[in-house]
Order: C-alpha cells, then sequence, then structure tokens
C-alpha cells in the first residue's frame, strides 16, 4: 500500500512539472512558423521570377524546419 501511494505521489508531481513547458514548446514552434513562412515566401517569389533552383533551395529549406 505505501508502495502505491508513492507511486502515485511521484506520478503526479512529474506530470505537472512537464506541464509548464507547454508555452516554450509553442514559442519553439511559433519561431519555426515564423521562419518558414518567410522562406516559403521567398521561394514563391523565385519560383514567380522563374528562379526554379532557388524556390525548390528555400522551401526544402523551410520544410525541413520541421523535420528535426
Amino acid at each position: 500500500m505505501k508502495n502505491i501511494i508513492i507511486l502515485l505521489t511521484l506520478i503526479l508531481f512529474t506530470s505537472s512539472a512537464y506541464a509548464g513547458s507547454c508555452p516554450m514548446m509553442a514559442m519553439k514552434l511559433d519561431g519555426k512558423i515564423e521562419e518558414a513562412q518567410k522562406m516559403r515566401d521567398a521561394g514563391m517569389k523565385a519560383h514567380e521570377a522563374g528562379d526554379h533552383a532557388k524556390s525548390e533551395e528555400l522551401l526544402n529549406k523551410a520544410m525541413e524546419l520541421f523535420k528535426s
């Protein structure tokens, strides 16, 4: 019985400790979204200008942001 109470207490405190990381994860994601949007816009401008190699390079870099 004592072991169960200790286990439940540890689980309760562990889960609440990780809850504080949500805003930090969201801010990190927001930064990646902003950077990817800038690369996407630049890639589309390069596409419209006829520079398809540069466009593909920028768009691939933008997609890579979300793989790491």
